[in-house]
C-alpha cells in the first residue's frame, strides 16, 4: 500500500443517512427541478417536473402510509424502469427505516420469484407488467403488491399511497418524522448480477452510500445547474449511487431516458451537460461520431484542428468546446462531463472525447463498495488508470507479481456490511477489515489504480504468465468492423493452452468498406486484422483462433459481457 497525499478538490459537508441527504437538498435547493420526465396523456406526451420540495413532500407521504400498513423495519423490494415513482419508493422505505431490495427489471420469471423468496420482502412497489408474475408467487413474505402505474388489478395503487399518506400528515401524523435512522443499520439488500449465475445479496447500511458520496464530491464537483440523463439500470449502484443520490447531494436536475437506443435524443431534448456511462455506450457514441465526420469527408480537417487546439491548450487557451461545437450540438450542445465505470475503458476513447472538450472521469467499483473505491479528480487525469482511492478508503495491492499485479484489497466506510445469509461468503472475501474485489491490478508511483481484469478471468498460461483478456480486447475492439469481443482459453492439448476470440462484427462497417461478402470471407478480412493486432504483443498473447458473429454477446444489465455463458457456448 503506498502512501497517499491529499488530492482533495473540494470541501464538502458531510452526510450520515439519507434523512439528512434528503433535508439538505431541500433546504439548499427547494425549487430547484429534481426530476424531469414524460407521461403519456391519451395521444399526447407532456412533461413533468418536480421540486426538490415536492420531491420531499412526496417521500414523507409515501413513507408515512407505509409505516401505517405495518411495515416498520420491514423489507420492501422495488422493480421498474428508472422513473420518478422509483426514487420516491427507494427513499421513502429507507428514511422511514424500512429495508430497500431493488430489483433488475430485466430478470426473468423464475429469478425474479427466487430473489423475492430469498429476501423475505413483506411488499413490493412494481410496474404493472410484472404483477402477474409476481401475483403467481407462492410461499412468499409477500402481503402488499403496489403498482406505480394505475390498473385495474387486484392490487393496491402507489398514486393512492401517496394521497392517503399526505391526507395522514394533515390529520396530524407523526410516525416518519419519529423515525430515528441508525446510519449503520442494514438499509438496503442488492443482489449482485455477477458475470456468472451466482448471485449474492450485499447487505448496505446508509452511511455505507452517503461516505462514498461525501468522498467523492472531495474530488468532483456538479452544479445546481447541470442536467443529468439517467439510463443506465437505476437498481444497481453505480447508476443509484452516482446519478440519483450523488445528484441530490448536489441539487441537479435528473431526466430519464426513453431506452438505450433515444440517448442521443434524450440529450438533446433535456440539454443533459452531465452523463454516466459504461465503456460500451461510449465506445459506440465515438464511433459514430468519426463515422459521421468520415462520411463528409472532414477526417483530415478534423485532425488537424484538434492538433492546433491542443498545443493551444498547453498554453492555456482553450478553444475546443468552440472549435468542435458542431460536434457537441449532437448531445445537446451542453455535455461537460461523463462518468465512466464498470470495466476498462481504451484510452483512445478517452482521449478522443477529451479532444472534443468534454472531461472524463473514469472511476472504478463494485456493489460491496456502495460503490465507488477509486476516482480521477477535476484537476489530475491519467488516461488508461481508475483515478485515485477515494480521501476516506485505502487501497492494497495484495500480493503482487514482479510487475506489482495483484488482487485490489480495499478498507474504509463504504464497504458493504456482508453478504445476506451467506457468513462463508462474507468470510471469504472480508479479512481485518479488508475487502478482496476479486479484480487484478496495479498502483504506479502516483498512486493511480490500474485494473488488469477479474481474477477469474485471468488466463494462466503453462510457463505460469498471467495474461488478461481486456487488455487484448481493448486492442481487438479498434478493428474497424469490430463492434465488440471476447478472449477466452482454450486448451490445445494437455500441454498448450491457446487464447481464442470470439467477435462481433459490424455487417454495415464490413459491407461500406469491403462489398458484399461470404461468412467466410468476413471471417478471413478480422482474421488478417487480428493478425496485425498479434504483432503488437508478445508471442505468449497471440491470439490463435477467432470465432465471428453479428449477434451481441450475452451481457448483464451493466453492459458487462457474461463471460461464462459465452465460453458454454464457444
Amino acid at each position: 500500500m503506498k502512501k497517499e497525499k491529499s488530492r482533495i478538490v473540494y470541501e464538502v459537508e458531510e452526510v450520515k443517512d439519507f434523512k439528512e441527504l434528503i433535508n439538505r437538498a431541500y433546504e439548499k435547493y427547494p425549487q430547484n427541478t429534481a426530476y424531469k420526465y414524460k407521461v403519456k396523456n391519451g395521444e399526447k406526451t407532456e412533461y413533468v417536473t418536480k421540486t426538490y420540495s415536492e420531491f420531499k413532500e412526496d417521500i414523507e407521504a409515501l413513507s408515512t402510509k407505509l409505516l401505517q400498513m405495518g411495515l416498520s423495519g420491514k423489507k420492501v423490494a422495488v422493480i421498474g424502469n428508472n422513473r420518478y415513482e422509483w426514487c420516491t419508493t427507494y427513499l421513502a422505505v429507507t428514511t422511514g427505516g424500512m429495508i430497500i431490495v431493488p430489483l433488475d427489471k430485466a430478470l426473468p420469471e423464475n429469478e425474479l420469484q427466487s430473489l423475492i423468496l430469498r429476501s423475505g420482502a413483506e411488499a413490493i412497489i412494481c410496474e404493472q407488467k410484472y404483477i402477474e408474475e409476481i401475483s403467481n408467487l407462492k410461499n412468499s413474505n409477500l402481503k402488499y403488491i403496489i403498482s406505480m402505474e394505475n390498473t385495474e388489478k387486484e392490487v393496491l395503487l402507489y398514486n393512492n399511497l401517496l394521497k392517503e399518506g399526505k391526507e395522514l400528515i394533515k390529520q396530524g401524523n407523526k410516525d416518519y418524522e419519529k423515525v430515528k435512522i441508525d446510519p449503520n443499520a442494514v438499509s438496503i439488500l442488492l443482489f449482485t448480477s455477477g458475470t456468472t449465475n451466482i448471485s449474492k445479496g450485499v447487505l448496505l447500511s446508509q452511511n455505507n452510500i452517503c461516505s462514498n458520496i461525501t468522498a467523492l464530491s472531495k474530488y468532483v464537483k456538479m452544479y445546481p445547474t447541470d442536467t443529468l440523463l439517467s439510463f443506465l439500470p437505476i437498481h444497481h449502484t453505480f447508476e443509484c449511487t452516482i446519478t440519483f443520490l450523488f445528484g441530490i447531494y448536489h441539487g441537479v436536475t435528473v431526466a430519464f431516458c426513453d431506452g438505450l437506443k433515444y440517448i442521443q435524443k434524450n440529450m438533446n431534448e433535456y440539454q443533459v451537460s452531465v452523463f454516466v456511462a459504461v465503456p460500451l455506450v461510449l465506445e459506440n457514441i465515438h464511433k459514430k461520431v468519426w463515422k459521421g465526420i468520415e462520411e463528409q469527408g472532414k477526417k483530415g480537417l478534423m485532425k488537424a484542428m484538434i492538433v492546433i487546439t491542443k498545443l493551444l491548450a498547453k498554453i492555456k487557451i482553450d478553444i475546443r468546446k468552440k472549435v468542435f461545437k458542431p460536434i457537441i450540438n449532437n448531445f445537446g450542445g451542453k455535455l461537460r462531463i461523463v462518468f465512466v465505470g464498470s470495466a476498462p475503458l481504451d484510452k483512445k476513447i478517452i482521449k478522443g472525447f477529451n479532444n472534443f472538450g468534454v472531461d472524463l472521469i473514469q472511476g472504478y467499483g463494485l456493489t460491496e463498495t456502495s460503490p465507488v473505491v477509486t476516482a480521477e479528480t477535476d484537476k489530475e487525469k491519467r488516461p488508461g488508470s481508475i483515478g485515485f482511492p477515494l480521501p476516506n478508503l485505502e487501497v492494497k495491492i495484495e500480493n503482487p507479481d514482479e510487475k506489482g499485479i495483484g488482487e485490489i484489497t480495499v478498507k474504509g466506510p463504504s464497504v458493504m456490511l456482508g453478504y445476506y445469509e451467506n457468513e462463508e461468503a462474507t468470510k471469504k472475501c472480508m479479512k481485518n477489515g479488508w475487502f478482496s474485489t476479486g479484480d487484478y491490478g496495479y498502483l504506479d508511483k502516483d498512486n493511480f489504480l490500474y485494473i488488469c481484469g477479474r481474477k477469474n478471468d485471468v488466463i494462466v498460461l503453462k510457463n505460469g504468465k498471467n495474461v488478461y483478456p481486456q487488455e487484448l480486447e481493448i486492442l481487438i475492439n479498434q478493428i474497424p468492423a469490430v463492434e465488440e469481443s471476447m478472449v477466452f482459453a482454450r486448451n490445445k492439448n494437455s500441454m498448450d493452452t491457446m487464447l481464442c476470440a470470439k467477435i462481433v462484427y459490424n455487417e454495415e462497417t464490413i459491407k461500406n468498406l469491403y462489398g458484399e461478402k461470404t461468412e467466410e470471407e468476413k471471417k478471413e478480412i478480422i482474421w488478417q486484422a487480428v493478425k496485425e493486432v498479434n504483432k503488437k504483443l508478445p508471442d505468449v498473447k497471440h491470439i490463435k483462433e477467432i470465432a465471428i458473429t453479428n449477434e451481441p454477446l450475452e451481457k448483464t444489465t451493466t453492459q458487462k459481457i457474461k463471460r461464462y455463458e459465452e465460453i458454454k457456448k464457444s
